[in-house]
């Protein structure tokens, strides 16, 4: 039995090609997630943020190949639980899913209410009766007005759309919630009308893996940050820290925030490497003003920071 919601020891997917040979779009990501507790996983588009979560539900296209482990509370491993587990007793009972595109995951024929009194029966065995009243406080949770239940999915707007899409992940009450991008698409005040949704949920006892690159709504939600790049796990750090005082420690986490405009404003120079073709060592390098010959080898993950310099001006390793 695992101590945590959903445990990740050294999940690797690799895809493979036409032409031969593999390429891994994420490498020995371990982490640890626990009930009341959001963990942000940040990055660059083309990091492995995704197919980490496709890994975590099983949806991973027929040419990849995940190992590694993935543990439930109860035991279940998701990496190796067959389609039928998964769909009978994982995906939306044990894990809900708030997906990056509400639109496209909500059926574009039927209503808002149709959907929620269908995923109410389906989950939680509602009598037919008492389905109109379930669905209304469904919609209640995730904050959609009730009084647009009887609308399509083409007639919301994509902040009335994420929040459907939100009620229907609540409505398993799934100890674990699984965001891909939730606010994706959003102008500020609905990011921050979502985020401040789903910490709600968070704060009533779930366990929520939130995959972001939006820094700003991660630092309104998350209790604590994992930075992504090149398909690695870089930074693992309390959210406090990471966004407050003294900082991240490894130094693409630091470019992320200093590219904010709320911060310096400054991009990080040059592109992510494609994941077929890596440096030889830290991925990093490339673009890291600190880079010198002993990032020819790869730096070794410690459990805060995957960098060999990470730790030279931190205060705590004095």
């Amino acid at each position: 039995m695992s101590a945590h919601a959903l445990s990740v020891r050294n999940l690797t997917v690799r895809f493979r090609m036409r032409g031969g040979g593999h390429i891994a779009a994420v490498t020995e990501a371990s982490f640890d997630l626990a009930a009341g507790e959001c963990l942000a996983l940040v990055g660059e588009s083309g990091c492995g943020k995704s197919v980490l979560a496709s890994a975590l539900l099983g949806l991973l296209p027929a040419n990849a190949e995940a190992e590694g482990a993935a543990l439930l509370d109860d035991g279940t491993d998701l990496l190796t639980a067959d389609e039928r587990l998964l769909a009978r007793t994982v995906r939306g009972r044990r894990i809900g899913l708030v997906p990056q595109s509400p639109a496209a995951h909500l059926t574009p024929v039927r209503t808002v209410r149709s959907q929620l009194e269908e995923t109410v029966r389906e989950l939680r065995r509602v009598p037919r009766g008492e389905l109109r009243a379930a669905a209304r406080e469904a919609a209640g949770r995730a904050a959609f007005p009730a009084d647009h239940l009887d609308r399509y999915p083409h007639e919301l707007s994509g902040g009335l759309a994420q929040r459907a899409a939100t009620a229907l992940a609540l409505v398993g009450d799934a100890p674990v919630l699984l965001a891909d991008e939730p606010t994706t698409g959003l102008d500020r005040a609905l990011v921050e009308r979502t985020a401040d949704e789903l910490r709600r949920t968070v704060d009533e006892g779930r366990a929520l893996l939130m995959i972001t690159h939006d820094l700003a709504a991660a630092s309104r939600i998350a209790d604590r940050v994992a930075v992504m790049y090149a398909g690695r796990v870089v930074e693992l750090a309390d959210a406090t820290r990471f966004f407050g005082e003294p900082g991240p420690l490894h130094p693409y986490a630091r470019g992320l925030l200093d590219a904010l405009p709320e911060r310096s404003f400054l991009p990080i120079p040059g592109m992510p490497p494609e994941l077929g073709d890596l440096p030889a060592g830290c991925a990093f390098a490339p673009r890291c003003d600190r880079a010198d010959a002993l990032c020819g080898t790869q730096p070794r993950f410690d459990g805060r920071a995957a960098c060999h310099h990470a730790h030279a001006e931190d205060p705590s390793r004095a």
